[in-house]
């Protein structure tokens, strides 16, 4: 193997992270005996669009929490933890993020229920104001007028 001119340490091909993974999407987890996930790993023409569909699933989660954030309350955090546990049953560094984020949203839980009436008020009130914004959107024709001043 050759060195690189900036660095000593031999040059490598592919993931630097992970060198037996070969599709990018990280180190998977361990596969339990007898389970589901043993029979898509040991098929490997099954095994890429697997994990891709893993990763897209938890994807489309975890985008619908984020898109969640422009309500208050804890609404986002349930579809982002759900993103989190798909991503967790393949890749490895998804279960330690999702350790941290269930320990952070059990802790956001327990606070909503020892506040009940500022956390429901929040979480309607936000829903209101939401509500009030998608009824402006469409009444005064926003998306059009946006479109005109941005010459579209």
């Amino acid at each position: 193997m050759t060195t690189s001119v900036h660095d000593s340490r031999p040059a490598s091909r592919g993931a630097t992270r992970c060198p037996d993974c070969t599709d990018g999407l990280g180190k998977p987890r361990p596969v339990k005996p007898g389970s589901f996930r043993e029979r898509m790993h040991s098929t490997p023409s099954l095994l890429l669009p697997w994990r891709i569909a893993v990763f897209v699933a938890g994807l489309l989660f975890v985008m619908l929490g984020i898109a969640l954030t422009a309500l208050p309350g804890p609404l986002t955090i349930p579809p982002v933890l759900i993103g989190l546990w798909v991503w967790s049953s393949e890749f490895q560094w998804a279960a330690r993020f999702f350790a941290v984020f269930k320990r952070k949203a059990q802790d956001a839980w327990r606070h909503a229920k020892q506040h009940p009436v500022s956390s429901a008020a929040v979480t309607v009130g936000g829903l209101a104001a939401a509500g009030v914004a998608f009824w402006a959107v469409g009444h005064y024709q926003l998306v059009d007028q946006a479109k005109v001043a941005l010459g579209l």
